[in-house]
């Protein structure tokens, strides 16, 4: 009986314990970070150049780069961080067209192909993708997130790139395979 109870208290306290996670407000107009010298800082502080040459290439067709507080410590408390996708969250594209999409926690797709100068939103811990599918043209768009230290999670290599075993993955997706034979 009393191992019941803990148990149930320990599942009550897993329900309603709330996580809230987001970037401190700064009491300073900026972070300046350890070591610098506040009067010695410039307009090249607040200035990031690695964008000049794009995103570099990749394997999976998409280029990124990510301008987080790691690489700009301008950023640092400023609760904004962006990322240049060439291949291709708040997306917006630059140049080209990109088929993007996102499902919500029911399993509906919603996808649309988007073009120069439109804006897509991706809801916060939804999985999402943007591809450009034309093999000729070059798509260049641009996210911003609502963090300075963004992180990205790719499904299938967490997922099926991972040492666990396919039966568990199968009914954790609830998928079932089904084989034919002729």
């Amino acid at each position: 009986m009393a191992k019941s109870i803990v148990i149930l208290a320990a599942i009550a306290i897993f329900l309603f314990a709330q996580v809230h996670a987001a970037d401190p407000d700064l009491v300073n107009d900026f972070a300046v970070p350890d070591g610098v010298d506040e009067g010695k800082l410039d307009g090249v502080f607040f200035t990031y150049t690695a964008l000049r040459g794009g995103a570099p290439a990749s394997t999976t067709g998409l280029g990124r780069k990510t301008v987080s507080v790691k690489d700009f410590p301008a950023l640092n408390g400023m609760g904004v961080s962006l990322e240049l996708l060439e291949g291709a969250e708040l997306l917006f594209v630059v140049d080209g067209s990109l088929t993007v999409g996102t499902t919500d926690t029911k399993g509906k797709l919603y996808k649309n192909v988007l073009q120069k100068g439109d804006v897509f939103v991706f809801p916060k811990g939804l999985p999402h993708y943007q591809a450009n599918f034309d093999k000729t043209n070059k798509a260049v768009a641009v996210s911003a997130f609502a963090s300075s230290n963004v992180g990205t999670v790719s499904l299938p290599k967490n997922l099926f790139g991972s040492n666990v075993p396919d039966e568990v993955l199968t009914k954790a997706s609830k998928y079932q395979q089904t084989h034919y034979s002729s």
